[in-house]
């Protein structure tokens, strides 16, 4: 009997396997696509995009609200590691657009617990456990963003440990044929019978999507649903435990929505407290990272960069919040207190959604766009702009 039931898990493995193959592949093809298509571009559409996100406020906001309206931080990350990469982005006018993204990833954990609205006492507990994602990037961006737009400090430490550690190319139309990676000749074939630059885009960013849905569902199915249940005893049994669970987790499903999204109703069913679940869930903001390290296969300086700041963005976070208890609590409680008063006021939970992730970054968005804040000693230059100086 047990001979059986493996012969029959065999085909199940190997097609899992084949299907993260293609998954790998269909994402690293979109990516090439896209970078080639925003190559193509005209200029004058390059300068919107320049334009648009010169302000470091409207970069920030415009990165939120992809990432709530598509509900995905790997997508948008990828897309703009390919942008960068394409030089038709500076590292400096990604980063906020990067730190809005990790901020909009965390609506569909929100959208989770609205699924225990009828029931009063899981809902306080679903909420508070959905919220807690949303406050922990807020709190980042809060000390990193001013940082961020008056030193380049995310940007320059990027750049220092790109030019330090990476043996780094500049991407250039001189170099535009070179095969950067293998995908590229298919690449340019299929971008040559579109022949409509912005077609190949749509196209691109809709292959880049399913390909990470196929492959976080893919590895979560084979991986992760396997497992959990043996594992989950011993997850939240201190914060550093939890907090590499988290990592590894959604570094294997891509997807931070993902693992915070399965940990919801676990809180809302009380098999596990929020301040034990927390951990886990800064684990699994540095987990979904690795999305953007595959996306800087191209090996070019910028994306290298930005991939790295994605990191950096992640990683100081988790060094500032969660090494002291009483830091930890913060977002806890603040993620308890609306909890409990979304509980006492249903309307308070979907005012926090719309406000939080929609209304007030629109709004941000349109009253900043024809206004440049960008501080003057923000200024981020690559090898190549210091030695055209020189």
């Amino acid at each position: 009997m047990t001979g059986i039931i493996q012969s029959v898990n065999k085909p199940k493995k190997a097609i899992f396997v084949l299907q993260m193959v293609v998954a790998l592949l269909v994402f690293m093809f979109s990516i090439d696509m896209l970078t080639v298509s925003m190559l193509q571009l005209n200029s004058e559409i390059a300068r919107d995009i320049l334009r648009a996100t010169n302000n470091p406020f409207v970069g920030l906001f415009i990165g939120l609200l992809m990432t709530a309206l598509i509900q995905s931080s790997s997508t948008v990350t990828a897309m703009i590691v390919a942008v960068v990469a394409s030089g038709n982005l500076t590292l400096m006018q990604a980063v906020p657009l990067v730190m809005g993204a990790n901020i909009g990833t965390t609506i569909t954990s929100t959208l989770v617990s609205f699924s225990f609205i009828m029931k009063k006492g899981e809902f306080k507990k679903a909420l508070s456990a959905g919220v807690i994602h949303d406050i922990f990037n807020i709190v980042t961006v809060i000390i990193l963003f001013p940082l961020e737009m008056y030193f380049g400090f995310l940007s320059n430490s990027a750049l220092f440990l790109t030019n330090t550690f990476f043996e780094s190319k500049n991407y250039s139309e001189a170099n535009y044929q070179y095969n950067v990676i293998f995908t590229r000749p298919a690449t340019l074939w299929i971008v040559a019978k579109i022949n409509a630059p912005i077609i190949g885009m749509i196209l691109s960013v809709l292959l880049v999507f399913g390909a990470i849905k196929l492959l976080s569902e893919t590895v979560f199915k084979s991986f992760v649903s396997g497992n959990f249940k043996k594992v989950s005893k011993h997850i939240f049994k201190n914060p550093a435990i939890a907090f590499i669970y988290g990592i590894f987790f959604t570094a294997a499903v891509q997807s931070s929505t993902v693992t915070t999204s399965l940990i919801v109703p676990a809180v809302a069913n009380r098999k596990v407290s929020l301040i034990k679940v927390f951990p886990f869930i800064v684990g699994a903001n540095i987990g979904t990272t690795i999305t953007a390290v595959i996306a800087a296969i191209y090996k070019t300086e910028a994306a290298i960069s930005i991939a790295i700041v994605h990191i950096l963005f992640n990683v100081i976070g988790a060094m500032i919040i969660l090494p002291f208890p009483s830091i930890r609590n913060i977002p806890v409680k603040i993620a308890t207190f609306l909890g409990r008063e979304s509980v006492r006021t249903r309307f308070i939970g979907f005012a926090y959604i719309l406000l939080t992730f929609f209304i007030i970054p629109f709004l941000l968005i349109y009253f900043n766009k024809n206004e440049d804040v960008r501080h003057s000693h923000y200024q981020v230059k690559t090898k190549t702009e210091i030695s055209v100086e020189k």
